[in-house]
């Protein structure tokens, strides 16, 4: 009798884990399911690229300054050149 009891416990809880996860599916793949993955997959690409580009212009800035100080652009050396 108990081990009866154990599996019509373990085929409920199967059915009810089966059953949420097919829901879960189906709800994504619904149109507004659809549409929410791609927001949040747009969302993520455009912060990726947003970061990319801040980094691409902290890095150009970084070698300017360099230029700048190794071709005597930096303006230290004018007082240099006087009269």
């Amino acid at each position: 009798m108990t081990r009866r009891l154990f599996y019509v416990a373990l085929g409920a809880t199967a059915g009810v884990l089966i059953v949420r996860r097919l829901t879960a599916t189906a709800q994504k793949l619904t149109p507004a399911g659809v549409q929410s993955g791609l927001s949040g997959a747009l969302n993520n690409l455009s912060g990726a690229i947003r970061d990319f580009g801040s980094e691409v212009r902290a890095g150009m800035a970084e070698r300017e300054d360099e230029l700048r100080t190794e071709l005597g652009l930096d303006g230290r050396h004018d007082a240099l050149d006087g009269p």
